[in-house]
């Protein structure tokens, strides 16, 4: 009768033990699932921070380059306009210098015409002076 207990307690004791590596095997398979799963996670959230964050650069380099456009574009305007303004400045001076051209031709001819009109009544002058002498 004794043996038979022992047996029995042993078999009862095997059979937990085996129970209790099942169980433990699960659990560990249970776990090992998880962590994948969490590595897994892990890395789909690495992944889309990297993704955004090239996005962001992305982003940002085309803000610059856009600055960078605006900037030359109104430095273009800027030049265009002080090179219409130098012209415009350029045109008057010509323009002045014309007119100054004009005036002192003008001032030449009417001297001129002062200098032929004196001629001219000196002569008659003269003219004169010997026709009374001659009379």
């Amino acid at each position: 009768m004794n043996m038979k207990k022992k047996k029995k307690m042993m078999m009862m004791m095997m059979m937990m033990m085996m129970m209790m590596m099942m169980m433990m095997m699960m659990m560990m398979m249970m776990m090992m699932m998880m962590m994948i799963v969490l590595m897994m996670m892990m890395m789909m959230m690495m992944m889309m921070m990297m993704m955004m964050m090239m996005m962001m650069m992305m982003m940002m380099m085309m803000m610059m380059m856009m600055m960078m456009m605006m900037m030359m574009m109104m430095m273009m305007m800027m030049m265009m306009m002080m090179m219409m303004l130098m012209m415009m400045m350029m045109m008057m001076m010509m323009m002045m210098m014309m007119m100054m051209m004009m005036m002192m031709m003008m001032m030449m001819m009417m001297m001129m015409m002062m200098m032929m009109m004196m001629m001219m009544m000196m002569m008659m002058m003269m003219i004169m002076i010997m026709m009374i002498s001659c009379l």
